[in-house]
């Protein structure tokens, strides 16, 4: 496994292997639980709330306060029991996602990608996947969305460091899903009127089992 190449760039916070794409499925249980343990969650903001239509700011500062705001989302995803989470479903505005997330076989993934993007594929290499999909800023709603069964995101680590991930089945709809989130796109902005509505209704007749930010 080879390691980021320090003569082009300070050491990753994670390996990666022979193809440059980040290592996240090693020690995620200890790496997960120490974010999680230097954070506070925070409730999930909702659909409506304007963080979450618009695209957010990049992320130019890597410092403490930086370093805190990831350890609150790790904390917050815990709590909401999702696979990832965006900045801006805990209100703040800056391209920043976290994740700890299974892909189809089984294998855990956890990580911080910062200033996504999304690589697009070659026609060739789409196989979309109609899975239902849910968000946490729209609690208890769940519809069946295409999307590529396999994505590539480049952009930073936590420390400002480039990075590529790379992901199949379930884990590849959660990489899109929380790259969308950070240019202000919520998964029921890709779906049918008819869908988008079904799925609000979802929301407005069911309980979220964590706090929410209610919008005024």
């Amino acid at each position: 496994m080879a390691q980021q190449d320090t003569d082009q760039q300070h050491p990753g916070v994670l390996p990666v292997d022979d193809e440059g794409f980040v290592v996240d499925s090693q020690d995620c249980e200890e790496r997960e639980a120490d974010w999680r343990g230097r954070g506070t969650s925070r409730p999930i903001t909702v659909v409506g709330n304007p963080v979450l239509h618009k695209e957010c700011e990049d992320v130019t500062d890597f410092g403490e306060e930086f370093q805190q705001l990831v350890a609150d989302m790790f904390a917050s995803q815990r709590t909401a029991e999702g696979v990832g989470l965006a900045a801006n479903q805990i209100g703040v505005s800056k391209k920043v996602f976290v994740y700890d997330c299974p892909d189809d076989e089984g294998v855990r993934h956890v990580g911080v990608v910062c200033n996504p993007r999304l690589v697009e594929l070659p026609a060739d290499r789409r196989r979309l996947d109609d899975s239902n999909e849910g968000c946490l800023s729209v609690p208890t709603a769940y519809a069946p969305l295409a999307r590529p069964d396999y994505a590539e995101v480049t952009g930073q680590d936590e420390r400002g460091n480039p990075v590529k991930v790379r992901g199949t089945g379930y884990f590849a709809r959660c990489l899109q899903h929380e790259t969308d989130h950070l240019y202000g796109y919520l998964y029921i902005d890709r779906l049918s009127k008819r869908e988008r509505k079904d799925a609000l209704r979802q929301m407005a007749e069911n309980e979220p089992r964590y706090p929410v930010v209610a919008n005024d």
